[in-house]
């Protein structure tokens, strides 16, 4: 996911009116809506600038992060996909888990750098079991209603 400058930081960027530090302001500048944080931290790193500088512009609403909007062809090919869900429900472990992983790194790159350890910790999921019990804390960070896609694809319903 890449992150980006809101109308607020294009603003500031210009005429300064909020203070940053050397490290921020450098940072900032690095953030054009193609590089995900991890790009940026790498690119910065020379620079002295860590985690926490990013951290600041997201509090400040100078950046935000922006969810990749899918083509035509992914949203189809997501539509096809589900409809193949609902009709075979009998699916092994390894293809819940292949269903579901996509569903649940989305969600929770969907949630920023609050959502940063729980994108870990689905990374780290290596098989259904694993995921499954990582389940409850992402419909916790994202509520019921984001949830229910996941839930579909780890159980048969």
């Amino acid at each position: 996911m890449s992150i980006v400058k809101t109308e607020a930081g294009q603003r500031v960027l210009k005429d300064r009116s909020v203070p940053l530090t050397p490290r921020q302001r450098s940072v900032f500048i690095l953030i054009d809506g193609k590089r995900s944080m991890k790009d940026v931290l790498t690119a910065s790193a020379a620079m002295g600038v860590a985690e926490e500088d990013i951290e600041r512009l997201f509090e400040l609403g100078l950046i935000a992060d922006e969810a990749p909007q899918p083509s035509v062809e992914e949203v189809a090919a997501a539509s096809a996909k589900e409809e193949a869900v609902k009709e075979h429900k009998a699916r092994s472990p390894m293809q819940r888990y292949q269903d579901a992983y996509p569903i649940a790194t989305r969600l929770t790159a969907e949630l920023g750098l609050r959502g940063f350890r729980l994108n870990l910790a689905v990374e780290a999921a290596g098989n259904y079991e694993q995921l499954l019990a990582v389940a409850p804390r992402i419909k916790d960070a994202v509520g019921a209603a984001k949830y229910v896609p996941l839930d579909d694809a780890l159980n048969d319903r």
